[in-house]
């Protein structure tokens, strides 16, 4: 059996091409990389695409902050918590002790005249966004492991929310959609902008890895038609253009996405991931229903690592993998990532079961 590497086999996974085995990738909270190195399971400091052998290596390169020059404001501070106002007039609490997401506190930004006052003067091609360096080592890395690398980073949904809450801009959507197409047209150029500095002077990646979470349990955060409407033109010519630049596109959404599939597919999208069970999503449902023009990564239940028990996690691999790998297109992925309570010889247990089952023996 002919071998791939990591570079070809994610570039024919993409496409729904043969190839030699599934892919494999997986994210971690920053409390598992502690808690690991802490109880001494991992070497110090290890990286985990070299340690678990991933086929995807990604860098996030872009700051979007409105204001650059802004320090953040520590407002209010507890043993547990911090209260902070960014960059983006955002007043956010964040968790110390462990990774959450942030208590929407207030937002400077609440709506248009606001935007346009004090955020959208701001959203200019400023190279200080970009991280030349960062992104360059990067790139040098998985090219000396062969690993498909992406640049990856929010779109406009993902951008759009951290300057104004997800109230203000969904009851944006519904009063002043005007407002709300504009943001995301501002911060879709923008995008683009950025990409075409950094990549005319360092190189382009292999592909781009937006992250846009646009759902949570059982629904996403907008109908569909406001999702075509409003977020789907900026998606589409962020998407056209990498696809002009011959970069596929994986795009990450939490939540319950699929009413929102269409118009993502119309876009252009390459790839699905994160596929969360636990808010609604089905990968061998959506796999019937899309394999054949989309292909997948995640959808495998966390929470069969949560007790450490091989049984459940042979349970969900064989209940999947054999199903959704039958058209190329699926890379092994938990549905979120993988929390401290997993032991490594419990994840690596996962992804070695996981790629037993996703060997193509033909190839």
């Amino acid at each position: 059996m002919q071998k791939l590497t990591s570079i070809e086999r994610i570039t024919n996974i993409l496409k729904r091409q043969p190839v030699d085995r599934i892919g494999v990738y997986e994210h971690f909270w920053n409390d598992t990389y502690r808690i690991w190195m802490q109880n001494n399971w991992i070497p110090e400091n290890v990286i985990f695409d070299d340690y678990f052998d991933f086929d995807i290596q990604e860098y996030w390169a872009f700051n979007l902050t409105a204001d650059l020059d802004w320090v953040d404001e520590v407002v209010a501070e507890t043993e547990e918590t911090i209260l902070k106002r960014d960059g983006n007039g955002a007043l956010l609490r964040r968790h110390k002790l462990h990774d959450s997401t942030p208590e929407h506190v207030d937002f400077l930004v609440k709506d248009r005249k606001d935007w346009l006052a004090h955020i959208k003067p701001l959203l200019t091609a400023d190279r200080r966004r970009i991280n030349f360096a960062g992104y360059r080592a990067a790139k040098e890395a998985a090219r000396k492991n062969n690993r498909f690398f992406v640049w990856s980073g929010v779109n406009v949904f993902e951008s759009i929310h951290p300057v104004c809450g997800h109230q203000s801009m969904l009851m944006g959507m519904a009063l002043d959609p005007d407002w709300v197409l504009d943001m995301a047209t501002t911060y879709g150029r923008l995008l683009i902008e950025l990409q075409e500095i950094l990549f005319s002077e360092e190189g382009y990646p292999d592909g781009i890895w937006y992250y846009e979470d646009m759902g949570y349990k059982l629904h996403p955060f907008m109908s569909p038609r406001m999702y075509r409407e409003l977020i789907q033109p900026a998606h589409t010519k962020t998407i056209q253009w990498a696809h002009s630049k011959k970069m596929p596109v994986i795009m990450h959404s939490c939540g319950f996405v699929e009413p929102l599939l269409p118009g993502m597919l119309e876009a252009g999208i390459d790839c699905l991931q994160v596929i969360e069970v636990k808010a609604g999503m089905d990968l061998l449902g959506l796999y019937k229903k899309y394999g054949d023009r989309l292909s997948f990564m995640g959808g495998i239940d966390v929470r069969v690592l949560y007790n450490n028990d091989r049984t459940e996690i042979d349970a969900e691999l064989s209940a999947k993998i054999p199903t959704v790998k039958g058209g190329f297109g699926y890379v092994l992925h938990s549905d979120h990532s993988i929390p401290n309570n997993v032991h490594p010889e419990t994840f690596r247990y996962f992804i070695e079961r996981g790629l037993e089952l996703g060997q193509y023996p033909s190839f």
